[in-house]
């Protein structure tokens, strides 16, 4: 018989449980877990304790309970996903967070403004005595990060609801989908969650019995006080802590944050147990169809850093996955990718219904959601953002306050990094079966791309795997608003994922030669970098302008599958193959019913060799800094120095600039 001893709170759990005919999953027979369960619904109403009564791991109901404990909320609100999913976009309402837009399903959401991108200052690992970061990381002692973490979050959520979420990051039943517990005292978090993320309450514990681990992440909004903004991440407890932040990309650490902790997963594997089949990469994942005869559909996976056009060419295929994050398992003997997410957190400046149809298309929909974030919002309740084709309003609110048209161009009419999250699913050229297939999409050809005004010509194809990771480790690019405090300035952005890598760059660099080299992988993938950026300034031309178009990207991708299966010729060069004229001026008649002349093709893929030569001995003395410290490959330097002296011969002969024609007799 159960207790009414109402004093003791066990004997009131089980009398709460008792009464509404429930009983609690878990692995309660612990009477230490019994005591953190009743500590948990002491702080929930009866339809939050029968959604309590379904958890079966003590373990996770540990972890909710020491979060609880630390932030002291004053109720708790279980999310179990599409049942729930109204009440929290209303909650997100109701508290101001945002607000309902003109068009049906719209709202918006504004941040502080010195909060407007991923604070990257005030981000930090938690380092543990012999641990080794990157040398792009930045890093905390244990001891002073849990310090900071109690000063900033004990009762941070007093008097507030904590919703709790249970996720998975990625197709249910893949074996690198991880599940994640998110805890967030915003309401507008979990309601981006709930559309960028597969919530799905059984399915995190099937996932958690598959990849035996969750992850974690705790976020609190706090009172928004910029300045006390951090981001912690605990890669030994696989855990991210948020708090006084609201942008997304720091408060839903489920992106780069667990991006993080996955990236740590997959070098750890690769270099503690040598197996080289994963890899977690900042990726777009879209699929181009072949020519008209045939039904074929390769899948192309493409990195870009934050702001430079992943989610455009994601969009420029024919049928997409994703445009963010892409986890590989090599399994069957080919690199099988899934997406981490199921929706877009998408830049919107220059979004136009010629650049981004589909998802113009989408917003146009009533009905269908969509939440802004630091667009300009006019006195009729519509979004609108910098160069969206449209004629400028004469006023409106954006992130920074009241907006006239007669403050242009000192400030804008949207942030730079202004956004809109989509579900994917209501994205007409998304392939949902391909997307939440438990053995993912085969990745047959690997992009890798920045922002590069000046250097390198819009699409080139590595000679080998090697050069293939050199791709990708010597990316340059041009810093965006995604970041607070960025400049514009160029830097190096390896992989663009270097930001999210936890360990010594050199162990990330190894894992990526270990799984392109790896004997079972029995089609090596195609390697190829990508560049729309290149300006008719670098090109002798006056103008700032791209030396193209941002539809120009359709071609680029189609030529890259074309040489995939054995339908494009290319021309040899030290750094790898570039096009043929003809090819993509066919390409570019059939697909975007453009006419692309030979004097452009020249611009394009002519090589300014000073300018190849000085990016690459620029890397060279980079790496070169910290080859010890981070260990960088011997095999980087060989690879490296193989390429600057191909090109060094071509100088001496031709002078600083090469035209395909001269590319062309030198192969013959």
């Amino acid at each position: 018989m159960i207790s009414t001893d109402t004093t003791d709170p066990v004997n009131v759990l089980n009398t709460r449980l008792e009464i509404l005919g429930l009983s609690l999953k878990a692995d309660t027979t612990e009477e230490s877990i019994l005591q953190q369960v009743a500590f948990i619904a002491s702080k929930m109403d009866d339809s939050n304790l029968g959604k309590l009564a379904r958890i079966p791991s003590a373990k996770l109901l540990d972890r909710i309970a020491e979060a609880i404990e630390l932030t002291g909320p004053a109720k708790i609100f279980i999310d179990m996903g599409a049942t729930d999913k109204a009440e929290i976009r209303q909650a997100a309402i109701d508290s101001g967070e945002e607000t309902a837009l003109i068009q049906e399903g719209h709202t918006y959401h504004m941040d502080p403004v010195k909060e407007q991108g991923r604070i990257v200052a005030n981000t930090y690992y938690i380092k543990d005595e012999g641990s080794n970061l990157s040398a792009l990381a930045k890093g905390m002692d244990r001891a002073d990060a849990y310090k900071e973490i109690r000063n900033g979050m004990t009762n941070i959520m007093n008097g507030r609801t904590m919703y709790i979420s249970l996720y998975t990051r990625g197709p249910k039943g893949f074996p690198l989908s991880f599940p994640v517990v998110q805890m967030t005292d915003s309401a507008y978090v979990a309601h981006s969650a709930g559309i960028l993320y597969r919530n799905d309450f059984e399915g995190f514990f099937e996932q958690m019995d598959l990849t035996d681990t969750y992850f974690t992440n705790l976020h609190s909004t706090g009172t928004l006080d910029t300045e006390k903004g951090r981001i912690f991440m605990d890669l030994k407890k696989e855990t991210t802590i948020a708090f006084e932040v609201s942008y997304a990309g720091n408060a839903l650490l489920m992106k780069k944050g667990h991006h993080r902790l996955a990236v740590n997963r997959a070098v750890k594997r690769a270099i503690e147990e040598g197996e080289f089949d994963t890899l977690s990469e900042h990726m777009f994942i879209t699929g181009v169809k072949g020519p008209k005869d045939t039904d074929r559909m390769t899948w192309i996976v493409g990195a870009a850093p934050s702001g430079c056009g992943k989610t455009t060419t994601a969009m420029a295929g024919d049928q997409f996955i994703g445009d963010d994050l892409a986890q590989f398992l090599l399994v069957d003997n080919m690199l099988a990718v899934v997406n981490p997410e199921c929706g877009i957190f998408g830049i919107v400046k220059d979004m136009t219904a010629e650049s981004d149809p589909n998802i113009i298309n989408l917003l146009k929909t009533p009905g269908k959601e969509a939440i802004f974030s630091n667009v300009l919002i006019t006195p009729e309740g519509e979004a609108r953002w910098t160069n969206d084709g449209r004629p400028i309003p004469e006023e409106g609110i954006n992130f920074q306050g009241n907006w006239t048209k007669s403050m242009l161009p000192d400030t804008p009419i949207s942030h730079g990094n202004a956004r809109v999250t989509l579900n994917s699913e209501d994205i007409a050229n998304f392939a949902n079966a391909k997307a939440e297939a438990s053995t993912g999409v085969e990745a047959k050809i690997i992009t890798y791309s920045g922002r590069d005004p000046d250097t390198m010509p819009p699409v080139w194809i590595a000679n080998s795997a090697n050069e293939g990771v050199l791709i990708g480790a010597n990316i340059v690019s041009a810093t965006t608003a995604t970041e607070v405090g960025a400049d514009g300035s160029l830097k190096r952005a390896p992989w663009a994922n270097a930001p999210f890598v936890p360990s010594e760059l050199g162990a990330y660099m190894q894992s990526q030669f270990g799984v392109f080299n790896n004997e079972k992988l029995k089609e090596k993938p195609l390697m190829a970098g990508l560049n729309y950026f290149l300006t008719d300034k670098a090109r002798g031309g006056e103008s700032d302008k791209l030396l193209g178009e941002k539809q120009d990207v359709k071609v680029w991708l189609a030529w890259l599958e074309r040489f995939k299966h054995g339908e494009a010729e290319a021309i040899d060069t030290p750094i790898g193959k570039i096009p043929t004229y003809e090819k993509l001026k066919d390409l570019f008649s059939e697909l975007i019913d453009k006419n692309y002349t030979k004097s452009l093709y020249d611009k394009q893929f002519s090589l300014y060799l000073g300018n190849i030569i000085s990016r690459l001995e620029y890397q060279r003395e980079e790496y070169g800094k910290i080859k010890s410290s981070q260990k960088i490959p011997d095999l980087y330097f060989t690879e490296l120095q193989a390429q600057i002296d191909k090109l060094n011969r071509l100088q001496a002969e031709y002078g600083d600039v090469i035209t395909p024609d001269q590319l062309l007799a030198t192969a013959q």
